[in-house]
Order: structure tokens, then sequence, then C-alpha cells
């Protein structure tokens, strides 16, 4: 099948770049000694996982629990929850992924890790858990060393958990160059900080986890990182060029989206908005990388609509044109589709059922 028999907006994934930068990323972490456990947060396939794991990832990292009851069909050897789990009912089903595949969970609360304990005894299971520590970016994890050793010491006390290491989330760090390596050089001081507490408090880690797809070819400046969880980098995205971590050539999603008005001089309408796109913005570039005209600027969304402004597209724009699109957020743009097509020039090689998108409980 061609592309050009596709209705309409359409997630095309160009199958040589995706393969190229799964390829990288598995020379990357092996040449590093790194364990690559990937986030399935932008794929949300178990097929796509299923290509990581055969390129050697030790497993997959998930955040919600439905995405973890999906990713178990890619049969991985561990599975991250890089999220912290609360409630009676979420905790029930990890139970049950916790029987097929080894889970690990990352925290930063006594209170998680009891209700995780409880449930494990409850079904005759057990976890891993990583304890997680802020590292700058302001989100979850405890803030001190003295406190993530207070955790880590209370977490080694609970039944059915395995305490395995710490995590962290560098997802401040939005640029490779200077002010990116000075953020590094601050994140390996709190590490050492860190990890010296634990070992001096006989509770070493044996998994340091951490890394982004910003970051991802820099993680060997952490030497104690000793796994990384990128997302993106399977496909990569406008935010992820705007970062200075790739080019539009390494972009592998784009949006094939039909002009369905001209009527406006200097502004065409494509058959994609808010619930097609992500809604993020890039600067002057708006919601997306026109590939077929550079020059047009995506400015504008509505549910089912997308504005171009095409006055400095140096091409006539006509009705009924198909242009592709690279999405600045890649991750939300895929949870909008219910299927990926994987193509090769104007071929589509295969298609996948998006099985995790919407999995937010």
């Amino acid at each position: 099948m061609r592309i050009d028999v596709l209705e309409t907006p359409a997630l095309l994934i160009d199958l040589d770049v995706m393969e190229r930068n799964l390829r990288r990323a598995a020379d990357y972490a092996k040449a590093h000694g790194l364990r690559l456990r990937p986030h399935t947060k932008t794929h949300k396939t178990p097929a796509l996982a299923g290509r990581q794991l055969a390129l050697g990832a030790v497993g997959l990292t998930v955040a919600k629990v439905g995405e973890a009851e999906v990713m178990a069909q890619a049969d991985p050897p561990e599975l991250l929850v890089a999220y912290p789990v609360l409630g009676e009912s979420k905790l029930r089903r990890l139970a049950g992924v916790a029987r097929t595949a080894r889970v690990t969970v990352a925290l930063d609360s006594l209170l998680a890790a009891r209700g995780l304990s409880e449930m494990a005894a409850a079904e005759a299971v057990e976890f891993g858990v990583l304890a997680e520590l802020d590292a700058g970016f302001g989100r979850a994890g405890v803030q001190s060393a003295t406190e993530l050793a207070g955790l880590v010491r209370e977490i080694a006390k609970l039944p059915r958990l395995r305490f395995e290491g710490i995590a962290f989330y560098p997802g401040h760090i939005q640029s490779t160059g200077e002010g990116g390596e000075a953020a590094i050089a601050r994140i390996t001081a709190a590490l050492d900080e860190a990890l010296d507490h634990l070992q001096q408090q006989g509770m070493p880690a044996a998994i340091v986890s951490g890394g982004s797809t910003p970051t991802l070819y820099q993680s060997h400046l952490i030497p104690r990182m000793n796994e990384i969880r990128p997302g993106t980098y399977i496909f990569n995205d406008r935010n992820t060029v705007e970062t200075g971590a790739c080019a539009i050539a390494d972009c592998a999603a784009s949006i094939l989206a039909t002009v369905v008005s001209t009527a406006r001089p200097g502004q065409v309408l494509v058959d994609g908005g808010s619930k097609t796109f992500s809604s993020d913005r890039c600067g002057r570039g708006g919601f997306g990388y026109v590939l077929d005209a550079p020059d047009a600027v995506f400015t504008n969304l509505n549910e089912e609509h997308g504005y171009l402004d095409v006055r400095a597209a140096g091409r006539t724009i006509s009705l009924g044109d198909r242009l592709r699109i690279i999405p600045n957020h890649v991750c939300t743009a895929v949870n909008l589709h219910a299927t990926m097509y994987g193509i090769r020039g104007e071929t589509v090689e295969c298609e996948w059922d998006v099985a995790a998108r919407g999995k937010l409980q």
C-alpha cells in the first residue's frame, strides 16, 4: 500500500530513521556499559518495545499501571514503573503484572512503599524499589541525601520489597551546550553525595537510574549512573531538535495532513488540530514543522483545524495537497492516534495499534 491511499490525518513512522535511532542508542549504551531500560511512553506499542528488547534493552519503563499491563505483552525481563503507585485497586493490578515480569517501582515516600509492601504480601509477590531523588528538575524525589537514606532505611524493613537502587530524572536539562554540561556536573555532585551517604550507611545502590532523550548521549558524563531511561529518542520530535539533541533528519514521526481550505489569502487549513497534534508550542515554529514547506508557520489549532501561515512558504500550496508535519511533542501526539503506519519511502510497510494510548490509570 502506498502513502497516498491513507486517509488523513495519519501518523507515519519512517522505519529507516526509527531503526537508526534505536541502533544508535543501543550501541551507545553497550559502549558505555549502561543498562538501557527505555521508556515506552513515546511509542506505546508492544511490538516496538519488542524491537528495543531485541537490540539489548534490559527491560522497559512505563509511567502508569495500565501501561505496565500493556507492555507485559512484550515479555520484558524487567518492568520499571517510574511513577509512585497509590491506591488498592492499582496496586492489585500491578501485583498481577508482577506474576509475569520482574516489576520495580520508583517512589519518594514511605506511604507509597508501605502500600506496595502490603499488597505484595497479600498477593504473594515481590516488588523492586528505586528510591527517587530530585536532582534538580523539581518534580518528584526527596530533597537531600539524608532524606534519601532515611527513606531507603525504612524501605529495607518492609516485607516483600527489594531495594534495588535510586532513580532521578534530569528533565530540567534542555540544552546540550555549556549550560547543559554545567547542569550535568551539578547532578554528578548530588549523586556522589547521595550514593556515598548510602554506602556509609551500609545501603549501597546497585542501580542508579536516570537519563532522558536530551541528555542521552551525554550519559557517560555522569560516572555513577549505570541505567538510562530515554523515551522520545525512538522517534524524536521538534522539541528534541530545539534542544540540539537531534536534527530534523532524525525525526521518524510525522503526521500526514490534507489541506482542506485556502479561502483566506496567505493561510491554509489542514485537517488536523488539537485532536491530532500536540498542543505544545515551539517558539516561532508554532505547533509543528512542515517538512514539505519548512518556512510555513503552524500558527494555531482548533480541535479539527490546523492553521498554517504560508506567506513565506516559497511554494504554492493548493486545496487537497498533502503535507507531512513533525509534531512538537511526539509522546502526546502518539497518544491521540489509534494507529501508526510504518513507512519506507512512499510505501506503507506495516501498521501498529497504539495499544497503550489513553492508559492513564
